[in-house]
């Protein structure tokens, strides 16, 4: 069961999003927890992702799914680089830059193979912290896959 294609969000939506969804900690077993999470919410959606979570610069959780392939895993480094250049979700960035009227790609001086202000990353922030870590989904339409991020980090923070 496929979830539905969200609504466009606003670059202030985003935002919001990023300061609802602070943890008190983040630890290996939060990884663990988090990613199983995903993974169980992509079989019951059918979703053919890639799931990767770090902290810092160590990989604490990976899952590709049927369906998901390589392409998939360039996709989560190339989201995940803007995450952990910006400090805020690859979907935020994107939006913020269309809202000035540009493009990520054309304004960002980045190279676009290591770089993609596309839907799917989100900072892992924990308070009095700050961002620690990334959470990615790669393998439906950008939208979509920040959507899977966002429900599963609410559903987490609230158990």
């Amino acid at each position: 069961m496929t979830a539905p294609t969200p609504a466009p969000l606003t670059v202030d939506e985003l935002v919001d999003q990023e300061r609802r969804l602070t943890m008190k900690r983040f630890t290996h077993d939060d990884a663990w927890r988090l990613g199983s999470m995903l993974v169980e919410m992509a079989y019951l959606r059918q979703a053919p992702v890639a799931i990767d979570i770090r902290r810092g610069a160590q990989q604490l959780f990976h899952c590709a799914l049927p369906g998901s392939s390589a392409d998939n895993d360039a996709w989560i480094d190339r989201k995940r680089r803007v995450v952990e250049r910006y400090g805020e979700s690859s979907l935020l960035v994107g939006a913020r830059h269309r809202a000035k009227g540009t493009t990520f790609e054309a304004s960002s001086r980045l190279d676009p193979n290591l770089y993609a202000a596309h839907g799917g990353s989100f900072p892992i922030a924990v308070d009095g912290l700050g961002v620690v870590g990334t959470v990615t989904v790669s393998g439906l339409p950008q939208a979509e896959d920040h959507a899977m991020v966002v429900d599963a980090l609410e559903r987490f923070i609230a158990v």
